[in-house]
């Protein structure tokens, strides 16, 4: 093997599991893309000590920590394949480049799949946003959107009037609320919108309007959304473990995968895509994946 623990994404959830794992004394190898899914975002926040920091200046600091340690490295490249070996696992490079280790950590994030609107993708994790406790301080009290449809919609919309009493909900289409809903949304003013979007009219991704089929506008400062999401790269199929119904890696609480020796944290493995919540989860799942090197070896 020529690393004890392979992790695959090194944005939070992976620096923080090789932080830990460095300090372990493990041999561990940091395989990172350079493509974050918040790449776009020009501050992160409720996360103690960095809040309102850029997610690349958090993310550099991070780094530069875990490379303190004799026994972590980083490396620079897509992973494209991983095969199950004896005593272990390969990884292989878009470079062409394979490495081995005992032990795989998966936390590569999500990939967001983006409706086909003129400028949504611009206006992605800048103006268009998905999580009130990470952007909603920033907008609120603005004349805002929700777009979403049905359950998910009116349960989103009750969370986003703590922050915004001019909500407007864009369905983007017939709306699929039921009546007591549409009734409860029309009793705190909020606008039910069914008309499809053709654009998202912003500057350098910061929205000034959202235009409809037919010419109409309406002026917000901001849009929420939850677009679907999809893995990646499909290491579900190349090393036999189980995806959720939402496309996220199945993971026990100690983040061990449907395949022993693999681990998965952080964005690919939950939707509570929350900066605190996916660090923790990469120092849980290097913390339970060196107990299992441990106990082999002991």
């Amino acid at each position: 093997m020529n690393f004890d623990v392979i992790i695959i994404g090194g944005s939070y959830s992976g620096l923080s599991a090789a932080l830990t794992l460095a300090r372990a004394t493990r041999s561990v190898l940091v395989i990172d893309s350079g493509k974050p899914c918040n790449r776009q975002t020009p501050h992160s926040h409720n996360f103690l000590t960095h809040d309102g920091d850029t997610p690349a200046e958090i993310a550099a600091e991070a780094k530069a920590e875990v490379l303190k340690y004799p026994t972590a490295k980083m490396i620079a490249g897509k992973a494209i394949k991983a095969s199950q070996k004896t005593g272990g696992f390969t990884v292989g490079l878009e470079s062409g480049e394979s490495f081995s280790a005992r032990k795989l950590l998966i936390a590569t994030g999500l990939k967001d799949v983006l409706p086909e609107i003129k400028g949504l993708a611009e206006c992605w994790a800048i103006s268009v946003i998905h999580c009130p406790y990470c952007h909603g301080y920033e907008v609120k009290g603005e004349a805002i959107g929700l777009m979403m449809n049905g359950d998910q919609a009116f349960d989103m919309a009750k969370n986003l009037y703590l922050w915004n009493k001019d909500l407007t909900l864009l369905t983007n289409g017939k709306s699929e609320l039921t009546a007591e809903q549409t009734e409860k949304l029309k009793a705190k003013s909020i606008l039910i919108v069914e008309t499809e979007i053709v654009e998202f009219e912003h500057t350098n991704g910061n929205l000034s309007e959202v235009v409809f089929a037919g010419g109409e506008k309406l002026a917000l400062k901001a849009v929420y959304a939850r677009p679907n999401v999809e893995q990646h790269i499909d290491f579900d199929a190349q090393l036999n473990f189980e995806l959720t119904d939402l496309k996220t890696i199945k993971v026990n609480e100690q983040q061990q995968t449907t395949a022993k020796g693999v681990y998965a944290a952080g964005d690919c493995a939950t939707m509570f895509r929350s900066l605190s919540y996916i660090t923790a989860a990469g120092t849980m799942a290097a913390v339970v994946l060196n107990k299992e090197m441990i106990s082999e070896d002991f």
